[in-house]
């Protein structure tokens, strides 16, 4: 039996990942779909908790805020975001999200173009909340 050619996913279908901080989950990316040019994720973020500062050497990262509030901090410039509000990450601008509200927050993102190597794709610039968990493979 061949794989279908349309294949969806749910956020239930991937096991969450917290290595970078917050509930981090890739849906659409070149390991789930054989994507090409980019991937994709929802992020569920309590609060009190953050994803930790990166850069994406080769992506440009997208982000839209679907509810809750939190503070997105770009090469030290503090941007706040709500319900409704998108926002580009240029290639290799520090980032870092925090949820310092008193509701979860879930933003959708989606990253491209892809690094030529996954393991070129995330750079951390400050000490991650869970280390020992296993880096997620997206490509």
């Amino acid at each position: 039996m061949s794989t279908p050619r349309t294949q969806k996913f749910t956020a239930q279908d991937v096991a969450p990942n917290r290595r970078r901080g917050g509930d981090i989950r890739v849906l659409l990316s070149p390991k789930t779909v054989k994507s090409t040019s980019g991937f994709m994720g929802v992020l569920t973020l309590e609060p009190g908790e953050y994803v930790s500062e990166h850069r994406h050497p080769y992506s440009e990262e997208f982000l839209y805020v679907v509810r809750g509030s939190m503070l997105l901090t770009v090469e030290d410039e503090p941007v706040r975001l709500g319900a409704g509000d998108s926002v580009m990450v240029a290639i290799d601008d520090r980032h870092r999200l925090e949820n310092d509200g008193a509701e979860p927050a879930f933003v959708v993102f989606h990253l491209s173009p892809l690094a030529p190597r996954p393991e070129l794709g995330h750079v951390d610039t400050e000490p991650l909340p869970a280390p020992d968990q296993v880096v997620p493979e997206v490509g």
